[in-house]
């Protein structure tokens, strides 16, 4: 084949370098070992053959009139794997006899809740009992990934929903108020690397954080942080506890320009500054913040990886006809 221009040897090049990336894909998946029985790609296609479209549909919907429920389908995520494992416990609401996870204070600022119920829905019309919570908040996430301008990849579906959502439970999450070695501890207890725990902690490239998870530094000269920027967050806090201070520049789009604001000193969270200040995770900030590609194929290995925490298989679990309450 004769080439033309550079520009055509730069989409081939391009072509080959997509297509490397899915071939790498499909063998970190096949390295989780998803048996016959277990989690599976495909685990709707002869079921629920819709299901990956409805939600997809509904969530570029809402996306489309709410630009900022991206970053709130992604820690919902985060926070229902973090807690009893991906099986949408975050989802279940509190009863007389007990408090649920979602009423915990570290829960009480998630939203997108809608969304799953919108897909749920939709769902329980086109196959009823077949498709998990707990699958459609992952599926949710991914979608609202890819729509915020970050990497496409693909989980395994088959996850069962979880019976139990218990408040006490929330204090595996972890806290704003966190330096490396308690986020390098917290991860490692789920299994995760610090390189992936830095990884994923670039979900921070999506959203905003309230006053009252870092006014604390603002109390205390934080030598951690930028001068002018203190000044910024502290004006975001004269308005009151929930005033909201996105993580960096854009909000709504995924990019690495997360890492290149903890470089100028621009973390708002006291965990997301420390990253860059402690020397066994500056590093990984400094490749991150250079290589955007990078980071978003490490992002997306850790996102697989968390997806497949201590989920319910089988008699474990159940599927919920309403995700807010057990069956």
């Amino acid at each position: 084949m004769l080439l033309n221009s550079p520009l055509d040897l730069a989409k081939i090049m391009a072509m080959a370098n997509l297509l490397s990336m899915f071939i790498l894909m499909e063998m970190i998946v096949s390295g989780f070992g998803f048996g016959v029985d277990g989690l599976r790609m495909d685990y709707y296609i002869m079921s629920c053959p819709f299901a990956e479209s409805i939600i997809k549909n509904t969530v570029n919907r809402a996306l489309r009139n709410d630009p900022t429920l991206a970053a709130a389908l992604v820690r919902m995520h985060f926070h229902d794997c973090f807690v009893e494992g991906c099986d949408g416990s975050v989802l279940i609401d509190s009863t007389k006899d007990n408090i649920a996870e979602k009423d915990s204070p570290g829960n009480l600022s998630l939203r997108g809740y809608e969304v799953i119920d919108d897909a749920k829905d939709q769902l329980e019309e086109q196959c009823p009992g077949i498709v998990s919570c707990a699958d459609i908040v992952a599926m949710a996430a991914r979608d609202a990934i890819f729509w915020a301008g970050g990497p496409v990849y693909d989980i395994p579906k088959g996850r069962k929903d979880g019976r139990r959502s218990k408040i006490e439970d929330t204090i595996n999450l972890p806290f704003p108020s966190f330096n490396t070695s308690e986020l390098i501890k917290a991860f490692g207890q789920r299994g995760f690397s610090a390189q992936e725990m830095v990884a994923l902690s670039g979900a921070h490239t999506l959203g905003v954080a309230r006053c009252s998870s870092f006014k604390a530094r603002l109390s205390n000269t934080d030598p951690t942080l930028d001068s002018d920027f203190a000044k910024t967050l502290s004006k975001t806090c004269s308005t009151g506890d929930n005033a909201e201070q996105p993580f960096d520049t854009t909000p709504n789009t995924f990019d690495n320009f997360y890492f290149n604001a903890l470089i100028r000193k621009n973390g708002v969270l006291f965990s997301d500054q420390v990253l860059y200040t402690t020397p066994r995770t500056r590093a990984i900030v400094n490749g991150y913040a250079m290589n955007q590609a990078m980071f978003f194929f490490d992002f997306l290995q850790a996102m697989v990886k968390m997806g497949v925490l201590d989920i319910k298989e089988g008699s474990k679990g159940e599927v919920r006809e309403n995700c807010r309450k057990i069956n």
